[in-house]
Parts: C-alpha cells; sequence; structure tokens
C-alpha cells in the first residue's frame, strides 16, 4: 500500500530568511496524522537566505542529518567540528547525551536549500558524534545508494537506528527495482523533479508512505532526485 503525502499539504513557515516546509509536526505546525513515520521524525524542506542561517542551540538523543541540494551549509558545534555541507554530501550529527551547533549560509548572494531530516534513535545518551561524507553523482545515477546505515556498510554513514536511508537520481529510461525485507515500513521523499514510483506519480516536495511492500519500482524520472528510507514497522505513540 502507497499512501501519497502531497507536496502541497506540507506544513509551511516563512520567516523572511528562512523558507521551510515540513512533512511532519514540527515547531508550530501540528497535525495529528503526521507526527512521523516509524522513526522518521522530521523532513524539513528549508531555504536560507544569504548570510543567514540557524544561531547556536542545543539537542539531545536525536540522530538529524543535512542532504544539501543547491548552495553551501556552514556548520559549527560544540564539538570542535568545523565543515561545508555542499550538494552531494550528507552530514549526519548524533546528538547523543547533548551537543550546541550552529547552521549558517555562507554566502553573500546565494541562498542555500537543503533537507534536515530526524531519525528517532535506539539509543538516549550516547558519546556525541559528528560525520560528513560526499556520495559523488555517477554512484546514484540511475539506481539508489545506501548513504545511511546501522553498520556504516558499503561506506554508508552511522546511525543509531534500525533504519537505511538511501539517495538517487532518475531521468529518462532510467530504472531501479529495490527489494527491502519482509515485513518492513519505507517513506520515499522526492527532493526534486519527478518519477514514478509503483505506478504512483510523484513531483517535487511529495512523499509517501509505504507498508508491508517489498518490490519499490523507481522509473520515468525527470531530473529526479529521490530519497528511499527503510524502517522498522513501527506506529506505536511516542512519549
Amino acid at each position: 500500500m502507497l499512501e501519497l503525502r502531497p507536496a502541497a499539504a506540507r506544513g509551511i513557515a516563512n520567516f523572511g530568511w528562512l523558507q521551510s516546509q515540513h512533512s511532519f509536526s514540527f515547531g508550530n505546525y501540528h497535525d495529528p496524522k503526521q507526527i512521523g513515520f516509524s522513526d522518521l521524525l522530521v523532513i524539513n524542506d528549508d531555504r536560507v537566505a544569504a548570510g543567514r542561517g540557524f544561531g547556536t542551540h542545543p539537542h539531545r538523543d536525536m540522530e538529524i542529518f543535512s542532504y544539501v541540494l543547491e548552495g553551501a551549509l556552514e556548520h559549527q558545534d560544540s564539538m570542535g567540528v568545523g565543515s561545508v555541507i555542499r550538494p552531494g554530501d550528507v552530514q549526519m550529527m548524533s546528538a547523543g547525551s547533548g551537543i550546541q551547533h550552529s547552521e549558517y549560509n555562507g554566502s553573500s548572494t546565494e541562498l542555500v536549500h537543503f533537507l534536515q531530516i530526524w531519525i528517532v534513535p535506539d539509543q538516549r545518551g550516547v558519546k556525541p558524534r559528528y560525520q560528513q561524507q560526499n556520495f559523488p553523482a555517477a554512484e546514484k545515477r540511475g539506481r539508489l545508494r545506501l548513504i545511511i546505515s546501522p553498520d556504516g556498510a558499503d561506506g554508508s554513514l552511522s546511525v543509531y537506528q534500525d533504519a537505511r536511508v538511501y539517495a538517487g537520481f532518475f531521468d529518462g529510461a532510467e530504472q531501479h527495482k529495490i527489494t527491502l525485507p519482509a515485513q518492513r515500513y519505507a517513506y520515499i521523499h522526492v527532493a526534486r523533479g519527478a518519477l514514478t514510483v509503483n505506478g504512483q506519480r510523484m513531483t517535487a516536495g511529495d512523499g509517501a508512505r509505504l507498508r508491508d511492500v517489498q518490490e519499490i519500482d523507481f522509473s520515468q524520472g525527470e531530473q529526479a532526485e529521490v530519497l528511499l528510507f527503510d524502517l522498522r514497522p513501527n506506529e506505536l505513540p511516542r512519549d
């Protein structure tokens, strides 16, 4: 079963310097039917104006990753890490016992467009850690490339959860089928462009929940960039 979450149905936050669309409840946007999916809690589609950003703020017990689509995102944190995340890079921050960080658009002329994604961890109070890796476009062209996994398989980044994240580019005749283990959930987010997933046409910003669907087909892409989340079959209330 594929349950479409249209882009136009997302929550909206507009602060002038920040324009954000929320796939799930976040901040002042609350929808009791959209409280994450399994251990996937947040997908925020953020556009940050030149020279602006998120000042230093705390997190704990959350797996947070940033996926940059345009521009460059500058990161600083209380572990002493300073980095710049650009298209093709994936940044994973395990907040664990507590971390403070800031994220800024260092450009004076161009916006930065990125996805901020939160996954609920399966361990609390771990030592905070930072990871960043570039995944070349060639590794995602016409296929799904594993970018996040529990064990860092295939050169992916590690996450404290039974979750795997894949990224792919699809255009024209490119097609790909992935087979997930039995009794898993999946979530698909189209970052840009358009493509067909199991017969359902999806465009930029659309999401889809899939329950107990093992085979997922990607085809008919139009400059599409897509993320696939392989998740536990878990929809229990959170504390």
